[in-house]
């Protein structure tokens, strides 16, 4: 099963919308615009039913087969939000929004299934149902989470759910992906050390917290080294030191630390959470001060299915003539929350030799289109057989 030709026949018609959603990019939930084209575009291509406002700004299509007896119901989900980066692509396409850019292809993502939902509507070649998923707020915004609270799975019945996202560095189509742990759960810190501030002339009348903090950004990079089995992964990183005074000859009374937390298993999670709180306590407690610590539980690692997997590679192979083994993602990804509700499985799409996402100089391959369609409408077709 190669390419499909209607696939190649659309190419130039998905690259225009792909471009035309580019050029008009919206962050986490406000996607009212691309919400509206994806469900103008939904009925237009005659799917069965399109519903709005699923997780706030989400679309949802059902496309019935020619027959529905298997009663199987299969559902595919792209993200459609954008970030908040200033474009630098030069493109000609390029954002007109200042300080927001498709800047990880998810404007590609989402023309991508609607191809794959023109040809299903099209051609419904398949016994079953495939459902298409539009989800806002993947970038942090657990827009994800929100449509399966809002009873996306039970309310279309979904059995299985599968994912796509574009990944530079990989040959234009390639695929990849790993069965198990994939992406990693992303946790997110915030902590408040206070001491006793005073002149710097004269530090034995106060008790820094300059220093206290120091020392605790030290000792939380333990957790990996000393407290985590070295086959499980955890990546512990202070990204903000805020003192609470910018003088040159003041010690501060407090200090405010943030930083995130990735691990790719519960166990980890678990543990590299009680490890910050105990290290903030002790190391804090040794200088005199106090260590408080505010914890937010973000994305939870998304496990791939086996079964869904090797499926999802097989439908891959017969469109690229192979699947590599993806790589451990240290990155989070909200397609999570739904492989937590149901089985199925995340695949990357090759890009090619384009700068890397979250980057101002990315940009979406074109070239990539068809594979990404095919290996869509392949999920539909070669899971329910018509």
């Amino acid at each position: 099963m190669p390419i499909r030709n209607r696939f190649a026949e659309l190419h130039d018609e998905i690259t225009a919308w792909r471009r035309d959603i580019h050029q008009n990019p919206e962050i986490l939930y406000e996607t009212h615009r691309t919400s509206a084209l994806v469900a103008d575009k939904l009925k237009e291509f005659g799917c069965d039913e399109v519903v709005t406002g699923i997780g706030r700004t989400g679309v949802v299509g059902v496309i019935r087969g020619r027959s529905t007896g298997s009663g199987k119901v299969i559902g595919l989900r792209a993200d459609m939000d954008a970030l908040p980066i200033h474009e630098a692509t030069g493109v000609e396409y390029a954002s007109k929004t200042p300080g927001a850019m498709h800047a990880c292809g998810h404007d590609g993502h989402t023309a991508m299934l609607l191809g794959a939902a023109r040809y299903l509507a099209e051609t419904r070649n398949f016994d079953g149902t495939a459902v298409v998923i539009f989800q806002p707020a993947e970038e942090g915004g657990g827009g994800g989470k929100e449509m399966c609270d809002d009873g996306l799975m039970e309310r279309f019945g979904i059995q299985e759910v599968y994912g796509m996202h574009n990944w530079p560095g990989k040959p234009v189509g390639s695929f990849a992906i790993r069965p198990g742990s994939f992406f990693a759960a992303t946790d997110q810190f915030d902590i408040d050390v206070t001491g006793r501030g005073g002149h710097a002339a004269k530090p034995h009348e106060t008790v820094d917290p300059t220093v206290m903090t120091a020392h605790l950004v030290t000792m939380l990079q333990t957790i990996a080294s000393r407290n985590a089995d070295p086959v499980d992964q955890v990546v512990v990183s202070v990204t903000s030191f805020q003192t609470s005074s910018n003088a040159f000859n003041v010690i501060p009374a407090s200090v405010h630390l943030k930083g995130t937390v990735r691990t790719m298993s519960t166990g980890m999670r678990d543990l590299a959470e009680r490890r910050i709180r105990e290290l903030c306590e002790h190391v804090a407690a040794g200088f005199g001060g106090k260590a408080e610590v505010t914890y937010h539980r973000g994305y939870p690692v998304m496990v791939n299915h086996e079964d869904q997997t090797d499926f999802a590679a097989d439908v891959a192979r017969r469109i690229a003539g192979d699947c590599g083994e993806a790589p451990l993602v240290m990155g989070g990804e909200d397609f999570a929350f739904m492989l937590e509700e149901r089985p199925g499985a995340y695949i990357l799409v090759g890009n090619g030799d384009t700068a890397m996402v979250h980057n101002p100089e990315y940009n979406f391959n074109d070239e990539a289109i068809p594979a990404g369609c095919s290996w869509w409408a392949g999920i539909v077709e070669e899971r329910m057989p018509g």
